[in-house]
This record gives structure tokens, C-alpha cells and sequence, in this order.
């Protein structure tokens, strides 16, 4: 027996991966079945070259569990080690012979090798205490058996094997405080780590299961039976022809696989290669999880390197706009012997994530032409995600998520902005929108009489995003958004100007008064030509309307931002003229009805007034009048 020791780099190395580079325990299971697929597939392509007759068929991997004597064996008949191979390969830290096999034969398509840092086998350390690795190469007569508790070192000598291939036993640790090892014997453990990791690997995974079954010639005494189980599907959905599938069998592997139990609205199966080799199977839900719009929520989806699970939420492989997708993504240029944090900055991802980009916004974009019942479906669940993809992006991505957009019509039902454009009148100037809580409340604004009036549409902002992403739009194919309850909605003619500001200049004092009594709650007092039946509204002035300070005034922060509100009468209303009046005999009435009608204002766009109680007080003195 030879007793050997690792090398200084080699234990540091070793030391680092079982306690860092893996975020779970659970993974050793993975790396060693992953490892004894590379054997096999090895073994195969070897038959395929000297035609030795071995087929896929012939080969398999077989996991036995011992809880008594702590043992945990796993079993392939691949293509063996040789004792040069069991020192090179395992003697060394980060030597691959997986990488080494796939360089020489970069020709091989029908084999793929998982395994590519040569460090995945170690991991097997963060559970035993001891693992011994008996394999007899393919075409020798003699085994040998590989042995190591760990950092110090490990020994090599003859063994006993009847045939080819590789058996790893691990003797699995005590339990701690911190961990229960025992689970790692348990066949419910194995099985579901199995179906987790290696649902995919192409040759079956065995296990010999303990059932119970009614004794025969009984009714109520049992017996034990064994029964060898296969633990794996082996043949991945996503790696069949489109023609293969139908819708059923598309919604039903989504039913399963992401315990929902509705159909998804839509699935994506695409296959690309070129920069970047892999194969996609994405999903929308038909609607979004109750955490959804929270914090806790975890975007991702399922990464898996040749049909062997990386990560279960890669968040990376999704811009935060396109969050609501489900799914997963094969890719064989990636490796799979890495950790969570090193994959994050895995250039072939960033490949991956723009395309699939562009995938679903394309697929989401049929749909829009397609099924516009279901994709209206879709955008009442996931439209308010898109709406922030172009806020918090600070308009960024426009161009990507426009087109996406549909908002509530004045002309009934959801309208693109394609949609709108396209039926603009020849001479209207701006993509006009009034924003409320809800359609009724908006339909009941006073600022959209005038637009209505001109029979031009209004699009209807009703989350509170809205306004804060069509900002960060400014225009759509050059047309700029107005807001109903804008300063100048561009509607006016010039005589209707001079026809206002020449009232307003004959009755100055009493704009100027007003706007004095209502001090530091609007800005100005105005006359509104505007305003058809409705003697007042609030609008405003800059880049914050009243709106967007509502949204804002409801966050948990100390920033007081506040719109310059203007206080708007009608022109041809007579309350008007009942304040020209007051002027002159009563100006104290004058502002007690400008208080008022304040009042009435903010009560009309949804918000509080400061001291109700005293406005009604107001409001049943001058009843009793």
C-alpha cells in the first residue's frame, strides 16, 4: 500500500472547497453521480471508436445506502481508473480528467462530459469521514483502491473488483449540533436529491427500495419487499423536438415542476446555438404569487449544465422586468463544479440572459397580436412590473418595454400606445392621460371635460407607477405625454387665451387675494377655460403633479414633496361671478368660498383635507343662509 500526502497548494485548496465553495452539503450527491455519467459516457464513445459492442443500454449507476455501518456507495460501470489515472485524477486537486477526455476529443458530439474543475469529486468531504474509491479501468484485469479521510493525505493499493467501472463509498459523518448526517442515508433523501440534482442524467440511477405490501392469503399483516427503483426520468422535456410535444404535455410538466395549479398563459421552447449553446423551457404564470410584489420574492430560473442541476433560482438569467417567468435553461458550455458566487460572473450567462431577453419580449409581443384576451390576462398580473422595468431603469429601456405597455381607454377597454397613436386626430399634439384610483373616479375628473370634449382619448393611470414611468418615456414615435391636469393641454386657440388672460388682467385683485388667503397650499389662483360643468379643479405646475405627490406622501420617508398646485375656476361657471361680487362688498366671504372650493378640489383628486370638521361646518353655514 502506498501512503502518499497532498501538497501544501493542493490541502489549502482542498480546505476551502468543502468548507466554502459549496452553499449546501446536499451537492456531493450530484458531483458523484455527475462524475459516474462522464465514466459511462466515456466508456460509450470508447465502444462508438473500436466498436466493442457496448451500448447505452448495458450501462447504469447504483446507489446503495447502509445506515447501520454508516455507508453511502455509489456505483458506476464506466470506463474505470487505472491506478496512473486514480493518482493523477484524485491525487491532485483540480486535475479533470473529464476536461482532459473532452479536449482530446473535441470532435465527440455525443458525449457530454459534466465534470470540468475536477474538484466536484472533494466535495464528497463535507459529509464522510472517510472515502474509498475502488475502480478497475476498462480492458485491465487489476482494481485498485483509492483511500483518504482528507487534508493529510490518501493511499493507493490492489483491490478486488469483477468488472469494470468505479465504486465510491463514503463513510458518512456522526451528527453534530449543526448537522444531520443521518438524512444522507435515508432512501427519501436520496430519491428527492436525486430528482433535485440528476433528474436528467441519461443513464439510470438504481436504488433498491424497502416497500411494504399486504402479506398474500391476509387482509391487514404486512411484509417487506425490495424493490430496485429507478430514480431518474433521464430524458429532459427541453431536449425534445418542439413536434414531439403538445400543449398538454408543455402545461402539465409545468404543473408538476413548479406546483401550480393553473396553466400557464404561455411557454417558450427554444434551442440556440452559437456564442452560446443551451436550451430554454420558459413559462408565464397565469398569475402572479401572492409574494410577488414583495421583498421576499426569489426570481430565477432553474440552471442546469447538460441536464444536471446547477442552481434552482438563478437570478442572473432575468432582468428584474421579466422577473414573473418561470422556467429553466440547459447550457453544456457551462461548468458545473463551481459555486453559486462564481458563477454570478460567468460570461456565457450574460450571452444567455440576452437572449432570453429577447425571446420573451418576442413570444410576448405575439401574444399581444395574437391572443389579446390572454395577453391582456397577462398584463393585468405582471403589467406593473414592466411599468417599473422603464422607471427603474430611468427610461433605459424604452425601447425593450414600450411596446409592451397597455393602459385603461377613455374609448373603452385596454389601448397600446402603438394602438393610440395610430388613431390620433390629425391635428391632436399629445398623448393625453388623467390619473386617479380607479377608472369611475377618473372618469368623474373635472380636467377631462375639455379633452373629451375635442374628442380626443385619454389613457387612464390608475397604478401608481404610471406617471413615474411615462416621465422616464418623455415621448412615443415623438409624441409627448400631457397630462389632463397640465398647465397648457395645447387646446386652447389663441382668441380663448386672450379671452381668459384678459379676464384674469380685469380682475387681478381678486386672483391676487385668493392666492394670499390660500397661501402655501397652491401657488395660484386661475381662470379655466378647461372646465365645462365643474366650477373648480386642482392642476399643476412642474415635474410633480398631485398625483404623483399622493403616491409619494403615502412612502415611508421624511422628504415632504409637494406639487405647485393651481387652484382653477371656471370661467362660464356662476360661481365665478358670485365671487366678482363678493369682492366688492364682502371680501372675508370671498375667502372662506376660496377655502372651500379648495377643499372640494383635493376632495375631488382623492386626497385629504386638512380639517374636515371645520369644512363642513363651513358647507351647513352656508345652507343656513
Amino acid at each position: 500500500m502506498e501512503t502518499k500526502e497532498f501538497k501544501a497548494e493542493s490541502k489549502r485548496l482542498l480546505e476551502m472547497m468543502i468548507n466554502s465553495i459549496y452553499t449546501h452539503k446536499e451537492i456531493f450527491l450530484r458531483e458523484l453521480i455527475s462524475n459516474a455519467s462522464d465514466a459511462m459516457d466515456k466508456l460509450y464513445f470508447k465502444s462508438m471508436s473500436e466498436n466493442t459492442g457496448i451500448t447505452r443500454s448495458d450501462m447504469a449507476i447504483t446507489i446503495e445506502a447502509d445506515k447501520d455501518a454508516r455507508k453511502l456507495t455509489i456505483s458506476d460501470n464506466g470506463i474505470g481508473m487505472t491506478k496512473d489515472e486514480l493518482e493523477n485524477n484524485l491525487g491532485t486537486i483540480a486535475k479533470s480528467g473529464s476536461l482532459a477526455f473532452k479536449n482530446e476529443n473535441e470532435s465527440t458530439e455525443d458525449v457530454n462530459i459534466i465534470g470540468q474543475f475536477g474538484v466536484g469529486f472533494y466535495s464528497a468531504f463535507m459529509v464522510a469521514k472517510r472515502v474509498t474509491v475502488i475502480s478497475r479501468a476498462y480492458g485491465e484485469d487489476t482494481a485498485y483502491m483509492w483511500t483518504s479521510e482528507g487534508v493529510e493525505g490518501y493511499s493507493i493499493e490492489e483491490a478486488a473488483k469483477d468488472s469494470h467501472g468505479t465504486q465510491i463509498i463514503l463513510e458518512i459523518k456522526d451528527n453534530s449540533e449543526e448537522e444531520n448526517y443521518d438524512e444522507f442515508l435515508t432512501p427519501y433523501k436520496i430519491k428527492s436529491l436525486v430528482r433535485k440534482y440528476s433528474d436528467y442524467i441519461r443513464y439510470p440511477i438504481k436504488m433498491d427500495v424497502e416497500h411494504e405490501k399486504l402479506k398474500e392469503g391476509t387482509e391487514n399483516e404486512y411484509e417487506k419487499e425490495t424493490v430496485t427503483e429507478t430514480l431518474n426520468s433521464m430524458t429532459p422535456i427541453w431536449k425534445k423536438s418542439k413536434t414531439e410535444l403538445t400543449d398538454e404535455e408543455y402545461n402539465q410538466f409545468y404543473k408538476d415542476k413548479f406546483y401550480d395549479y393553473d396553466e400557464p398563459l404561455l411557454h417558450i421552447h427554444s434551442k440556440t446555438e452559437g456564442s452560446a449553446t443551451y436550451s430554454a423551457l420558459l413559462y408565464v404564470p397565469a398569475k402572479a404569487p401572492y409574494d410577488y410584489y414583495s421583498k421576499s420574492f426569489e426570481k430565477g430560473l432553474q440552471l442546469y449544465s447538460s441536464g444536471v442541476m446547477i442552481m434552482d433560482k438563478c437570478a442572473d438569467l432575468l432582468p428584474d422586468y421579466f422577473s414573473f417567468v418561470k422556467g429553466l435553461v440547459d447550457s453544456e458550455d457551462l461548468s458545473l463544479n463551481i459555486s453559486r458566487e462564481m458563477l454570478q460572473h460567468d460570461r456565457q450567462l450574460k450571452i444567455i440572459a440576452k437572449s432570453l431577453e429577447k425571446s420573451i419580449k418576442s413570444e410576448l409581443k405575439k401574444l399581444q397580436k395574437n391572443d389579446r384576451e390572454k395577453y391582456e390576462k397577462f398584463f393585468e398580473a405582471f403589467g406593473m412590473q414592466i411599468k417599473y422595468g422603464i422607471y427603474e431603469g430611468f427610461g433605459s429601456k424604452k425601447e425593450t418595454l414600450q411596446d409592451l405597455l397597455m393602459f385603461k381607454s377613455s374609448f373603452g377597454g385596454y389601448v397600446t400606445l402603438e394602438e393610440y397613436v395610430s388613431r390620433m386626430k390629425e391635428e391632436q399634439k399629445y398623448i393625453y392621460f388623467a390619473s386617479g384610483s380607479s377608472v369611475a373616479r377618473i372618469e368623474g375628473l373635472p380636467q377631462t371635460e375639455l379633452v373629451k370634449d375635442k374628442g380626443y382619448e385619454i389613457l387612464y393611470f390608475t397604478d401608481h407607477v404610471d406617471e413615474f414611468c411615462i416621465q422616464m418615456m418623455h415621448d412615443y414615435e415623438g409624441k409627448e405625454y400631457k397630462s389632463v391636469s397640465s398647465e397648457d393641454l395645447g387646446l386652447e386657440t389663441e382668441a380663448e387665451k386672450e379671452e381668459i388672460k384678459k379676464e384674469e388682467e380685469d380682475n387681478k385683485d381678486l386672483f391676487d387675494f385668493m392666492t394670499e388667503k390660500l397661501s402655501g397650499k397652491v401657488k395660484a389662483v386661475k381662470l379655466s377655460h378647461r372646465l365645462k360643468s365643474h366650477p373648480v379643479c386642482i392642476t399643476s405646475e412642474g415635474m410633480l403633479s398631485v398625483e404623483m405627490e399622493k403616491v409619494l406622501s403615502a412612502m415611508p420617508t421624511e422628504q415632504n414633496a409637494k406639487a405647485e398646485k393651481i387652484l382653477e375656476i371656471n370661467a362660464s361657471h356662476p360661481i365665478y361671478n358670485k365671487l366678482k361680487a363678493l369682492y366688492e362688498s364682502d371680501k372675508d366671504k370671498v375667502a372662506e368660498y376660496g377655502d372651500i372650493l379648495y377643499s372640494q378640489a383635493l376632495l375631488i383628486e382623492g386626497m385629504a383635507i386638512e380639517n374636515p370638521v371645520e369644512f363642513t361646518n363651513k358647507i351647513c353655514e352656508i345652507m343656513a343662509e
